[in-house]
């Protein structure tokens, strides 16, 4: 454009972006010059020059699990409240992740989300950067997260599972790499309380398949089930499918309680009971800690920004 327009890059610069220093005659030549050769100003490369947008990372780990997209979405508007862009990164484990972080360490201001990297890693790639990490109860070095509080949620649960009689539940975990998940054991351990015996079920995975596969041995191993804890609402999903496939009936024979809210839980029947989460409140507190490392609000002298964030029982058919 410069060599069509004759002029230097700098008056190219200063005519696309609608600057002073440049007569209207020069600008004119340099617009014909963009129209001539079908040049449109990238609005992202423009931010990085001129530095009036700002950029938050969002680091996921599957998208097709619909509790990321949910997230990904209360981001979003919570970022444009704060007049914030947002680069989706969809991360396939700590390998994949170091790769696309590497990527766009100079393009982002902020990094928030669910990071397999360590802080010390991260401050190597990214100097400078403030990172977020969400669900962070057990990174307890990573001094910026929110941290998710389930105890509240799962005594509810409890309380509601041993209301309606139940006398053998069962937890339904994910894998069993690291042994019992938190979640498992927080639950097993108030059933304990309560003089109930819940037992612990390892799955191959978190997702549907994994939680079909896994209540099918329930129902045929410990067929005196009464109420299946699942680890995550995907699992519950499937924890349904696989009860009406025997011809259990939910709630009747089986209750079933998943974790996370997914609106998704009120397009299935009998409709989820669920310990939920709100993804404006987790959304909110990410990323006003990120914000407020960067405008000074949060002080670098506060060694620790935390934001606790509660799970909630919702009651609806299955539980």
């Amino acid at each position: 454009m410069a060599e069509l327009a004759r002029v230097s890059r700098q008056t190219v610069t200063r005519a696309m972006n609608d600057m002073d220093g440049i007569s209207a005659e020069t600008r004119q030549r340099v617009l014909e010059a963009a129209r001539t050769l079908g040049y449109h100003p990238s609005r992202f490369g423009r931010g990085l020059v001129r530095h009036d947008h700002h950029t938050l990372g969002l680091v996921i780990s599957n998208l097709l699990n619909p509790y990321y997209p949910e997230f990904a979405s209360a981001v979003v508007a919570r970022a444009a409240e704060r007049d914030w862009n947002v680069v989706l990164l969809d991360c396939n484990g700590a390998e994949h992740e170091r790769t696309m972080i590497t990527r766009m360490a100079d393009q982002v201001d902020a990094l928030i989300g669910y990071i397999h990297l360590g802080r010390e890693e991260l401050d190597r790639r990214m100097p400078g950067v403030p990172v977020v990490w969400v669900d962070a109860a057990g990174k307890r070095d990573h001094p910026n997260g929110v941290v998710f509080d389930l105890r509240p949620g799962l005594q509810a649960a409890v309380d509601q599972l041993l209301a309606h009689g139940v006398q053998h539940p069962v937890m339904l975990d994910t894998r069993s790499h690291d042994g019992p998940s938190d979640r498992a054991r927080e639950f097993v351990r108030i059933m304990a309380d309560h003089a109930v015996r819940a037992r612990h079920v390892h799955a191959g995975g978190d997702q549907l398949q994994d939680g079909i596969e896994a209540t099918g041995k329930i129902i045929q191993d410990l067929p005196k089930t009464d109420a299946i804890m699942c680890f995550n609402d995907i699992m519950a999903f499937g924890a349904l499918k696989a009860l009406r496939l025997q011809g259990r009936d939910v709630p009747g024979d089986v209750r079933v309680i998943g974790i996370d809210g997914l609106a998704a839980g009120t397009y299935v029947t009998p409709q989820l009971t669920s310990l939920a989460l709100d993804m404006t409140d987790v959304a909110a507190a990410a990323v006003d800690i990120a914000l407020g490392r960067l405008d000074g609000s949060i002080p670098d002298s506060s060694r620790r920004a935390r934001r606790k964030v509660r799970h909630r029982l919702v009651i609806r058919e299955s539980g």
